[in-house]
């Protein structure tokens, strides 16, 4: 009887109408085998093959995943490793994922960026995922539009350059301070630095006559992924060093090339060592004001508009290996400025933050452990305090209500859950369970002389006078500490606002139904 009252009580079928929401925007994924692919390079093997770019703001069950590669079978990250290190240069690669079959070559990179398959949409914020938050000052005074049209160009020079999971957003401290704060998973503190906090300005010059410069004005297209026009060329031994060259093909526009084609018609021609004609002033390279690389240029260019040009730079280390590597990186990073251009505003790092991925890990685990202690504890307490099963059990279910409908908020939301929101969700919570004591210390109360509308409406007043007084502590913290503390603030509003709406008044009619002799 008391069950059907329950059921058709329109409080509890709000609250199960929210659950069943939650359930959805959370959509717990049973099946983590194989790799979610996150991010596919422009122009890549994996591009070329059909693979599409996800998006930054797809749902993280929604990603493509890969099953098996060439018919083995990938469980994890460290079978997808495995696998493809094991197929030769240039092999064939059939890859087969939730979606569809795809088949390329293997080249030295496929352009793809992969992780584990998400068991569900919440997002796990950097102390759960692992990765880098920086807190960017631009240097000098900006617009709110400057800063947006700065930060359109840093969306992307960090997609083309391959990091994944980029969150990009516009912060304000509470004395007014423009700030830019960015979240990348997977990405080292070097990495970081070397694409955010230098402002990129690539320049060719010839004299002191600048003739092209990096960015989509000069620059038509840059060669990337393609071993037949970029590259590491050669490396030769230097002293007790290896010295690597690298050389990718660009394209310049038309004006960019009859720049370069006015000033080389009025420099003189000399003859090398090697007995080779080329211009007595050569093509110098130069990023952030340094030079990069110095290239001759041949005497049939003298005058001559071309478009098609090379680009080099060298890798420098003990080993061959490193320098390799070292010259690879260097032109990965030379690329993606070429085809995004410079950084309108240099940028100060006010705050860097780095966590391993191990790390991360380590904290969802003890963040599951504390929230089960933390509801083992709280069920202890008022079993003591009020001695009656009815009432304990009723708390504890609209508690996990309300943590699992917040959460759902959050999903639904693409707010990142990271430590400033867990403790967001402690709070609410901690505040949800005064509220239900409040509640369930009227409807317990013996006066004869209170009905229980009247129990109701003395709770609810300090219910909501309490809700109003954690709101208006929270407004300010959105902009506090460069906005560090938003998603504590945001998940705390969330939270209290849905067990103001939603749990507290399902737990008020639970209890009288549960409470009737």
């Amino acid at each position: 009887m008391k069950l059907n009252k329950l059921i058709k009580n329109f409080r509890v079928i709000i609250l199960i109408f929210f659950l069943i929401f939650a359930y959805i925007t959370i959509s717990p994924n049973f099946d983590t085998k194989g790799v979610a692919i996150k991010a596919v390079e422009l122009n890549s093997s994996a591009s070329l093959a059909g693979i599409e770019n996800p998006g930054i703001n797809i749902m993280p069950t929604q990603h493509e995943v890969i099953k098996s590669i060439n018919g083995k079978i990938i469980n994890n990250l460290q079978d997808y490793s495995q696998i493809i290190d094991s197929i030769n240069e240039s092999g064939t690669i059939r890859i087969t994922t939730n979606k569809k079959e795809y088949a390329m070559l293997k080249t030295n990179d496929l352009g793809l960026t992969v992780s584990n398959v998400a068991s569900s949409n919440i997002r796990k914020g950097l102390e759960l995922a692992g990765g880098t938050r920086v807190l960017l000052q631009p240097n000098g005074t900006i617009t709110d539009q400057e800063r947006n049209d700065l930060i359109d160009v840093m969306h992307n020079r960090l997609n083309v350059y391959g990091l994944s999971d980029i969150k990009i957003k516009a912060s304000n401290d509470l004395l007014g301070n423009k700030y830019i704060l960015v979240e990348l998973a997977g990405a080292t503190e070097q990495e970081v630095r070397d694409l955010i906090e230098k402002q990129g300005v690539f320049e060719a010059k010839i004299g002191n006559e600048t003739v092209f410069s990096g960015g989509k004005r000069d620059i038509k297209f840059v060669c990337r992924n393609d071993g037949a026009c970029s590259g590491v060329r050669e490396c030769i031994p230097s002293g007790s060093e290896e010295y690597c060259k690298f050389e990718f093909a660009i394209t310049l526009s038309e004006a960019a090339a009859q720049r370069q084609a006015d000033v080389t018609s009025k420099i003189a021609l000399k003859t090398t060592d090697s007995g080779q004609q080329v211009l007595e002033k050569q093509l110098d390279l130069y990023l952030d004001e340094k030079l990069l690389d110095s290239l001759n240029i041949a005497s049939d260019l003298k005058g001559k508009a071309v478009t098609q040009i090379a680009i080099s730079g060298p890798g420098i280390a003990k080993t061959r290996d490193e320098a390799i590597n070292i010259a690879l990186a260097n032109m990965n990073k030379l690329q993606t400025i070429l085809i995004t251009g410079s950084l309108p505003y240099k940028l100060n790092i006010v705050k860097i933050d780095t966590i391993s991925p191990i790390l991360g890990a380590a904290f969802t685990k003890n963040t599951i452990f504390i929230f089960f202690l933390s509801i083992l504890g709280v069920s202890a307490i008022i079993f003591i305090r009020y001695r009656k099963i009815k009432i304990s059990a009723s708390m504890i279910i609209i508690i996990i209500s309300e943590i699992i409908i917040t959460l759902g908020v959050a999903a639904f939301l693409k707010q990142n859950l990271d430590l400033a929101a867990i403790a967001g969700i402690i709070a609410a919570v901690g505040t949800g369970v005064d509220d239900q004591i409040v509640i369930a210390d009227e409807i317990s109360r013996k006066e004869s002389y209170f009905n229980w509308k009247d129990r109701m409406k003395k709770a609810f007043f300090v219910i909501f006078s309490a809700y109003a007084a954690t709101v208006a502590a929270m407004i300010p913290l959105f902009k506090a500490g460069a906005g560090l503390l938003t998603g504590f603030a945001l998940i705390t509003i969330i939270g209290v606002s849905i067990g103001v709406f939603i749990t507290r008044p399902a737990f008020g009619a639970i209890l009288e139904i549960l409470m009737e002799e």
